[in-house]
Parts: C-alpha cells; sequence; structure tokens
C-alpha cells in the first residue's frame, strides 16, 4: 500500500501538475560522463613474467598486430569479468 505522501506525488502525476525538481537531462549526461571517464581510468603496474611466457606473449602480439600489454590487459579483464578461467 502506498503511504499519504506517496499518494499525493501519485496524484499530481496523474493530474499532469508533477515538475521536475531538477534537469533530469543534465543529471543523466553528467553522470554518464563521470562514468566514462572513471572506467577509462588505467593505472600503470609493475608485472614479472617468465621469460619464456613473456617472449611466448610477444610472438602472439606480433602474430595478430595487438602491443603484448594490451593482450595481457585484455586477459586480465576477461578473467576479472568471469569470461577466463584459470586452469
Amino acid at each position: 500500500m502506498f503511504d499519504k505522501e506517496e499518494i499525493e506525488i501519485l496524484e499530481a502525476l496523474e493530474d499532469g501538475v508533477l515538475k521536475k525538481s531538477i534537469d533530469a537531462e543534465t543529471e543523466i549526461a553528467l553522470a554518464k560522463q563521470s562514468a566514462k571517464a572513471y572506467l577509462s581510468k588505467s593505472k600503470n603496474v609493475t608485472l614479472r613474467l617468465n621469460m619464456l611466457d613473456l617472449k611466448g606473449i610477444k610472438e602472439k602480439s606480433k602474430e595478430v598486430g595487438i602491443p603484448y600489454q594490451t593482450i595481457i590487459s585484455a586477459l586480465v579483464h576477461q578473467y576479472v569479468d568471469g569470461k577466463l578461467k584459470l586452469q
């Protein structure tokens, strides 16, 4: 059941007298911009790899034409998203 305030809001909406208290389009655009900026940030890390693994990933990167750092980053991302499982 609705409380008194919720009923008043519903009636105002149905009567067409409900007014926006904020500029929703601007707020949504700002939220999207903030999320995009946050998600696009990256952090440099130092990573120790076995020499044979590093050699192998560099060879694979040449085969596909993608920098080896990008491949390593993509593998980490896929693992975090659960798309890649360790064996």
